[in-house]
């Protein structure tokens, strides 16, 4: 059913959307017989075609009107229009939990607010014989005045299983039987996970898990699949508060591991108890909430009196001695540039006191420089457009000349030496993209794209290859292993922390689970690894990791930090950024580009053919870790917001978005942009990082990898996942563009050398692209397919025309923003059909150097 402003669903009158989600759409609407705004959650249509079904959502929806609480979203009507069940509920200003964590974990004081409020609607729903089923941060709401209501209560039990979960996504079944999985997979409770039949206390474990995460920034349980998280849930014990963040009271930490218990019957009881606990922590227990019950309940309630007092006796204690302890002294940062631009890499030099930097300041080209730690002035080395890679032993930088960008995160260029007091480097090996001295000074290890995949190389020797990227390689103090920031996919800068020896290369795993990681260096005894990264946003924190993977939280700033180096005596070298993804775009008649940037990353994933729409992502701190998607229409008017995750591609008819639920997995997602639910493709036999709709609609182009394999380009069929490689291993497609020609037969991909060709996409037949000159690619298709556009990786970027038949150029246009300071890429334009409409990314960096002392 298409919902439009200003449509009568019943009594009401829709106003406006206000999001969609995996139950239905919601909108704003009014309630002109009471004069009040609501909102209005339409249900899919498959509801009102199984009577049992709606029994049952109509059963829900009384239940949850009668829960007449603060804490709980209020319900005031059902009903059906166009056999599309709706249920009418207050409107809330504010935001989910989710949204609200996503810059970085909660104070204790506001976490135990929440999980406050949160125990006050459940003991009031518990009374009442309801369950949640599903409590997550998704399904609690903190309004603009910090009052916390509990979303969705009942309706968990409506939804059918639609293919397999993520450890995100609802995994629910139709019933409430024993043997039914019902819930989210990282926030069930044991029992639920088994299939057992749940009680209230199940609600408790995952009011549990909240509370986790709210304090300590990351999830209590997780893992690659939704089958690792749920075995976690019922094998593995969280890492404790106290190893990820230093100023959790340990009082609070007790809660919060007596919630997670596995057994229900070592667990807190009630919701009272939890209510009673918290409030005996915050010191503000109230009567109604701690009275005692009567009965058998006595002793146990005896027992939690007792826990709730030892542990704020804990509290007291810990906090006083931290008073009457001599204080630590605190980190001191000093800044070291003072220009408007970008800071690219920077090392200390060996002497400990000068630092070598690379930075484009003043919208000028990247130039190496020098500065001394204690003065203000920066000193240019004499070498232009020149980026660093690492500083030896001995004094030798190794530079990367006419370096150009690849994505958002890569570069690539010639690796040339040279001395410190400068002179021409001396070329040593083409199209590097990230490198690092040995500690003898004489030998080091470089990464480079080869056959479809990444390699790190050591004295011509692979020590690993990955169909995804690696950055920050960084050889230990005594050369026996490389440590590096070990990326699982192309798309974007989630990544984990791994660690190679040098001699059998040998990789392990010591942290992930981080949606951006970037910026690596080894403490200087060498026994742990110090890297910058976060679990949610783009706000990176300081990290330390030893060589058995016990991690720890150092410190952090306001802003994005990227570890640059780590010096022999302990001082720390850090970047703070201030980074943006903006979109700017020239609409059908009009004549001067409009900035149509959202949140602080605006990524184009696809742009109409009549360039009235564009696709795109916000995947920074706004959008957190998976990303949210939004439609736009290009003459300005307000996004529309289509879901979490990441997308790939807007249909040719504008109907259908294709995306994946999450980064570096395999749920491919179909998002229909106007009424209808998510459909989940086929489970596939490899892991796709890239995909695109062929003309017709119901066939796509993927691009990914089986096991041990290298990429390759894929056509599957949209209703059955049927899946058959088109082209052979080490072809991947060209990254930020629009490949697929307008008749669907020929894709612009890589060949395993890195050369652009045009693709057969029935057999994978390969033809040469005449008239394309070095370090330039393939981005799209005029609308007969007689030319391609070739776009040049340069700001400003130069974009041509070229005839495939002859060679022949022609420049189409020069893109560049009006402020060009700190803009370091410019991503290949989104044209229109008729070659005039346009769309393009340009990402800018703003940075300061820092070195800090005292971080431990």
């Amino acid at each position: 059913m298409a919902i439009v402003p200003g449509m009568r669903l019943g009594p009401y009158e829709t106003v406006s959307p206000l999001g969609a989600g995996g139950m239905g759409e919601v909108y704003r609407a009014r309630d002109h017989r009471l004069g009040r705004d609501v909102a209005i959650k339409v249900l899919p249509a498959s509801f009102s075609r199984d009577a049992e079904r709606m029994r049952r959502f109509e059963q829900e929806a009384r239940a949850a009107a009668a829960l007449n609480h603060p804490n709980i979203l209020a319900v005031f009507d059902i009903g059906t229009h166009d056999d599309s069940p709706y249920l009418v509920t207050e409107l809330l200003e504010g935001e989910t939990l989710r949204e609200r964590m996503k810059a970085r974990a909660l104070s204790p004081r506001k976490a135990v607010d929440y999980a406050q409020q949160i125990a006050r609607g459940l003991i009031a729903a518990h009374d009442k014989g309801i369950l949640h089923r599903d409590l997550k941060p998704e399904n609690i709401f903190i309004t603009s005045d910090g009052q916390v209501k509990i979303l969705d209560f009942g309706l968990a039990k409506l939804m059918r299983p639609d293919g397999e979960a993520s450890s995100d996504s609802p995994t629910l079944a139709s019933g409430t039987a024993a043997g039914v999985v019902l819930g989210t997979v990282g926030y069930m409770s044991p029992e639920q996970v088994r299939g057992l039949a749940v009680d209230a206390r199940s609600d408790l474990f995952s009011l549990g898990t909240i509370l986790y995460e709210m304090v300590s920034g990351r999830r209590a349980f997780g893992g690659d699949t939704p089958a690792d998280t749920m075995s976690a849930i019922l094998k593995e014990e969280p890492p404790p508060l106290s190893d990820i963040q230093q100023n959790i009271p340990p009082g609070l930490a007790r809660i919060v591991e007596h919630s997670l218990e596995k057994n229900p019957a070592d667990r807190f009881q009630s919701a009272r108890d939890v209510a009673f606990a918290l409030d005996a922590f915050s010191g503000s227990s109230s009567s109604k909430v701690a009275a005692i019950p009567s009965g058998g309940r006595f002793w146990q309630k005896r027992a939690e009196l007792i826990a709730a007092a030892a542990a704020v006796a804990a509290i007291v204690l810990f906090f006083l001695g931290r008073s009457t302890a001599p204080s630590l002294t605190p980190p001191t940062y000093h800044e070291l540039t003072f220009q408007r631009g970008t800071i690219y890499n920077a090392r200390f030099a060996p002497d400990g006191e000068t630092v070598v930097y690379a930075a484009a300041w003043n919208g000028k080209p990247t130039e190496l420089f020098s500065v001394r730690i204690g003065s203000t002035e920066s000193r240019p080395l004499g070498l232009a457009d020149t980026d660093l890679l690492a500083v030896s032993s001995t004094g030798d930088l190794a530079v990367r000349t006419a370096p150009r960008f690849l994505t958002s995160f890569q570069t690539s260029g010639t690796v040339g030496r040279t001395s410190l007091s400068g002179g021409v480097p001396r070329p040593v090996e083409n199209d590097v993209q990230a490198g690092d001295w040995a500690p003898d000074g004489k030998s080091g290890v470089i990464v480079r794209d080869v056959g479809g995949e990444q390699r790190m190389e050591f004295n011509g020797k692979v020590l690993y290859s990955t169909p995804g990227w690696i950055s920050n390689p960084r050889f230990s103090p005594d050369g026996s292993k490389i440590a590096f920031v070990n990326h699982q996919s192309r798309a974007g800068d989630p990544g984990r922390i791994s660690v190679v020896n040098v001699s059998d290369g040998k990789v392990t795993d010591l942290a992930k689970d981080f949606v951006s990681t970037y910026g690596l260096a080894w403490r200087p005894a060498g026994d742990e690894v110090w890297f910058t990264a976060t679990r949610t946003g783009s706000m990176r924190l300081l990290y330390g990791v030893s060589l058995r993977g016990k991690e720890r939280l150092i410190g952090s700033i306001p802003g994005i930090l990227t570890l640059q180096d780590i010096s022999k005596t302990g001082r720390v070298l850090l970047t703070q950024d201030m980074w943006r993804l903006g979109i700017l775009a020239l609409a059908p008649g009009k004549d001067k580009e409009q900035d149509l940037s959202y949140q602080d990353y605006s990524a184009i994933r696809g742009f109409s053919a009549d360039g009235k729409t564009l696709l795109f992502d916000e995947s920074g701190e706004a959008g957190g870790g998976p990303g949210v998607m939004f439609l736009r229409p290009t003459d300005g008017s307000p996004p529309l917001r289509l879901g979490d995750g990441t997308s790939q591609a807007l249909s040719r008819d504008g109907k259908s978005v294709l995306a994946v639920t999450f980064q570096g997995t395999n749920d491919i997602l179909v998002i229909p942009t106007g009424t209808g639910e998510p459909r989940r493709l086929a489970s596939l036999s490899f892991q796709p990082h890239w995909g695109d709709w062929l003309p017709s609609g119901q066939e796509l182009l993927l691009s990914g990898g089986e096991a041990g394999h290298a990429n390759r380009i894929y056509r599957v069929n949209v209703k059955s996942g049927a899946a058959r490689p088109v082209t052979a291993e080490g072809v991947t497609p060209v990254p930020y563009a629009q490949i697929i020609s307008p008749d669907g037969k020929s894709v612009l991909a890589l060949g395993p050398d890195g050369s652009p060709g045009v693709y057969s996409t029935e057999n994978g037949e390969r033809k040469a692209i005449p008239g394309m000159e070095p370090g330039e690619q393939p981005i799209g298709w005029t609308a007969d397919a007689a030319s391609i556009y070739a776009y040049r990786p340069t700001v400003p970027a130069r974009v041509f025309r070229v005839e495939l038949a002859t060679g022949k150029r022609q420049l189409w246009k020069e893109l560049t923003p009006a402020d060009p300071v700190g803009v370091y890429f410019i991503r290949p334009p989104h044209i229109a059909a008729d070659g005039k409409s346009y769309a393009y990314n340009y990402g800018r960096i703003l940075s300061d150097l820092y070195v800090a002392d005292g971080l431990k």
